[in-house]
């Protein structure tokens, strides 16, 4: 009888470049909050926590510092930058560009799309309910940029997508600091859903200009 072959050894996972994983580390701990603004990281503290030299931290901050998401303070460590009103007020300015632009172009929606709403929206109140406000505010961003890309237009998507970092931040942001504000944010979605589905394209940009005006006193603090 032939010898029984040897099983396979088990394919090793390659990990990611060791600055590829500081830099995902760092900016998603700034985008849920775990590193908040003004808190100051050194190289240190996280070779430690991501188990890596100095060398590919130095090289992740340089990436984070580009974005605007820390400053750099040369033998101090990298300062997580607050969000500042004028970050929310272009942020703002620019989603009620796209976004009302979006909403009208969205009518008549196509059978898909308000399927993908529905969807995005029942997955929204389910994270809100479960206490995942992290979650929510990445949902809450996925179920406008579903609007934006029915549009096909993807020069306007690609432009959307840039502000993806700093509208997940801000939302986090604000469902911490707001948290009885999740049901008006869902009951706003789902007039946005309404009008969409019953091709009132004016209703559905009225909603939109109001929601996401709605979000620059919030995030700004003059809500309360």
């Amino acid at each position: 009888m032939p010898p029984a072959s040897a099983a396979p050894a088990p394919a090793t996972v390659k990990q990611p470049p060791a600055a590829d994983r500081v830099y995902a580390h760092v900016k998603q701990g700034v985008l849920d909050r775990r590193y908040e603004g003004g808190v100051l990281l050194t190289e240190g503290e996280l070779a430690e926590a991501v188990g890596v030299s100095r060398t590919p931290v130095r090289e992740a901050l340089l990436r984070l510092e580009a974005e605007g998401l820390i400053k750099l303070y040369p033998k101090k460590g990298a300062l997580v930058l607050p969000v500042s009103a004028q970050e929310i007020k272009d942020v703002v300015e620019t989603r009620l560009l796209v976004e009302e632009h979006a909403a009208r172009k969205a009518v008549p929606a196509p059978a898909g799309l308000i399927r993908r709403l529905e969807e995005l929206l029942e997955q929204q109140k389910a994270q809100a309910a479960a206490g995942d406000l992290a979650g929510a505010a990445v949902t809450d961003r996925c179920f406008h940029a579903e609007i934006v890309r029915s549009g096909g237009n993807d020069i306007l998507s690609r432009l959307y997508d840039q502000l993806r970092d700093r509208q997940l931040r801000m939302g986090v942001a604000v469902m911490h600091s707001h948290p009885d504000r999740i049901a008006k944010t869902l009951a706003e979605h789902e007039e946005i859903l309404q009008a969409l589905r019953s091709g009132d394209a004016e209703a559905a940009v009225g909603i939109v200009h109001r929601h996401v005006g709605w979000f620059s006193h919030l995030a700004r603090g003059e809500v309360r």
